[in-house]
């Protein structure tokens, strides 16, 4: 006969069935917590897959590549003047697979005004620089590289620089990597820019010196970066310029400054033999084609980056050079050789190749254009326009009426007694250009742009125009009156005497 279970045994035993049954509970309910939260961290990961490859590369936000060169004129490419005295087969390139605006203006044929401009998207005599000796309020205004770094994108700056802003100031112009020696003459450092990873969309500047060298061979001077050679015998050289010779009805002024400027040491000219002048466009071209080749460094490198056909690339220059025009060099007046320049815009697969007419401030429509392209906001206050529309074979949205220049010539010397320092505003309608100076007797110019794209005659004085006159003078005023020039206000008051 067994034993007796005690009673004690008895509960001790149902009370360890009792808590081994809790603690199964638990651990069944602990596993299902654990899974749980397991298949969050899964689903949430997969979750995250889309999103992040939307940020590293969304179809919405390309790239934005700025490649600019310094002081080439707009028509200084093969695909415009032909291949017989300049081959630019890389800015070719870019016109083959883009637009190009065959009526870009800068905002003031001179580098630091118009680099500014760009910079900030106001006009120069907003940023208060007129001259390369200029300052600017730069908290005061809004910067390229800040609006798109706040924008998510990664920004970065290679080659010359030239702005009134020093370049440590990366909290207020936004670019987050800045290289200006090491790019300058070569496209190496954008070039490993462009082949390294991303994780962000990119906005990239490639800012190169050529062909502004020119000033220096003008002068006959040891040029940056190497020799390019000597010109060939006087048949081979570029011919004469078709509008060589001064305009006829001159304004007082631009009479004055050419002799002004040209008793300086920067622009000695003035006694050049018909085969200086042929020796000046003959090293013009040269240098331009150097500055082709950085463009091409440039194309290769995205090319091999893979991120070509996701890259807007915009293909811009501060301002021009006269190299002959009028018997003047380098830039600062507002002839077309001086003041209207390249700009191409060029998304490869996407953007149809052709030319446009619409009217472009270079200064004022980089920021809207390029914000335009990437889908974002750009400050209500710029009275830029984007050029994203025509660019894309559409009709522009409110194209312009005109477009404005400016200018403060002051690098001359004393000459017939007078050391002159007039400023100049430029009005380009569809078909005359405008242009009205602060000093002299006669001090406006009217030129009809369709039938004297040399702008050999100054129609200001011609009875029959008066109306066209005075329409421009009230284009010039109401643009003053709207961005608050006073100077312009100024100088229209005394004409109008």
């Amino acid at each position: 006969m067994g034993k007796k279970a005690d009673p004690g045994e008895i509960r001790n035993d149902s009370r360890n069935e009792r808590r081994n049954t809790v603690k199964r509970r638990i651990r069944v309910e602990l596993c299902a917590m654990i899974l749980a939260i397991a298949s969050c961290f899964v689903l949430a990961a997969v979750a995250a897959e889309p999103a992040e490859a939307t940020t590293a590369k969304p179809s919405d936000r390309p790239n934005l590549l700025i490649i600019m060169t310094d002081q080439q004129f707009a028509d200084g490419m093969s695909c415009v003047m032909g291949t017989k005295w300049l081959r630019t087969p890389n800015m070719d390139r870019l016109a083959e697979n883009g637009t190009r605006f065959t009526r870009a203006y800068s905002p003031n044929p001179l580098c630091v005004p118009m680099r500014n401009s760009m910079m900030t998207g106001s006009y120069p005599h907003q940023t208060g620089v007129q001259t390369n000796g200029g300052r600017l309020k730069a908290e005061e205004h809004h910067w390229l590289g800040k609006i798109f770094q706040n924008a998510g994108y990664e920004t970065a700056y290679f080659g010359k620089w030239h702005v009134s802003i020093m370049r440590a100031k990366k909290e207020i112009h936004g670019f987050e990597t800045l290289k200006e020696k090491e790019g300058k003459f070569d496209a190496g450092p954008i070039g490993a820019f462009l082949k390294q990873p991303h994780d962000r969309p990119f906005l990239a500047v490639a800012s190169f010196l050529s062909p502004h060298e020119m000033c220096e061979w003008a002068r006959k001077e040891r040029i940056p970066r190497g020799p390019i050679g000597e010109p060939p015998p006087l048949d081979q050289r570029p011919p004469m310029k078709e509008n060589f010779n001064p305009p006829k009805n001159e304004t007082d002024v631009m009479a004055h400054v050419r002799k002004s400027y040209q008793a300086a040491r920067m622009f000695p000219v003035g006694d050049y033999t018909e085969a200086d002048w042929r020796r000046l466009s003959w090293g013009y071209f040269r240098l331009i084609e150097r500055a082709d080749r950085f463009v091409g460094e440039v194309l290769d490198a995205l090319r091999a980056s893979g991120h070509e056909e996701d890259t807007v690339v915009l293909f811009l220059i501060d301002h021009g050079d006269c190299h002959g025009a009028h018997r003047w060099n380098q830039k600062t007046v507002f002839y077309d050789e001086s003041s209207r320049v390249p700009f191409i815009i060029s998304w490869k697969g996407k953007t149809p190749k052709g030319t446009c007419d619409t009217l472009v401030n270079v200064g004022l429509d980089v920021i809207p254009t390029l914000c335009d392209f990437a889908g974002i906001d750009w400050p209500a206050d710029l009275p830029g326009k984007s050029m994203k529309a025509p660019a894309m074979g559409e009709k522009p949205v409110a194209p312009r009426e005109y477009v404005i220049s400016q200018n403060h010539m002051q690098q001359g010397k004393t000459v017939d007694g007078k050391k002159l320092q007039p400023q100049g505003r430029m009005v380009r309608s569809d078909r005359y250009k405008y242009c009205l100076y602060s000093e002299g007797e006669r001090r406006e110019s009217l030129v009809d742009m369709e039938k004297d794209p040399g702008e050999m005659v100054n129609l200001a004085g011609d009875p029959k125009l008066e109306d066209i006159l005075l329409q421009h003078r009230s284009f010039l005023k109401k643009h003053a009156e709207r961005h608050g020039d006073q100077v312009a206000i100024e100088m229209l008051e005394k004409v109008a005497k």
